[in-house]
């Protein structure tokens, strides 16, 4: 009698060409659980943004009717370094702070490239 091979359901996750290991090697980590920590930063971070932001429009008067470009020069202006803030504080809170302090670091840099030119 023949039986049936149940297929690996997490393969994906323990394969080393998984993408957890793809990421973990491209971000220089040590462990899974820290790519899993900065995933959730990431996570924490977009939500809160999102949730911030309709407070935000809401407080300066936004509605549909606000032209495109106003929104736009109001999220660079407000909402993206509160997104930078937001990643080193969840970073900090989930003990990936380091990661997140280099890589702000580096966008720092290339931001200062462009005015330097």
């Amino acid at each position: 009698m023949k039986t049936l091979e149940k297929p690996e359901t997490t393969q994906a996750l323990t394969a080393k060409s998984g993408i957890l290991y793809k990421l973990k090697d491209k971000w220089g980590l040590q462990s899974l659980v820290q790519v899993v920590a900065v995933l959730a930063v990431f996570t924490l971070t977009g939500s809160t943004v999102v949730y911030i932001r309709k407070f935000l429009f809401a407080g300066l008067g936004f509605d549909d009717t606000t032209p495109f470009w106003l929104k736009t020069v109001a999220y660079l202006l407000f909402v993206m370094p509160f997104y930078q803030i937001m990643l080193l504080a969840y970073g900090f809170l989930l003990g990936q702070f380091s990661f997140f302090w280099e890589k702000e670091k580096k966008l720092a840099r290339r931001i200062g490239k462009l005015f330097s030119r």
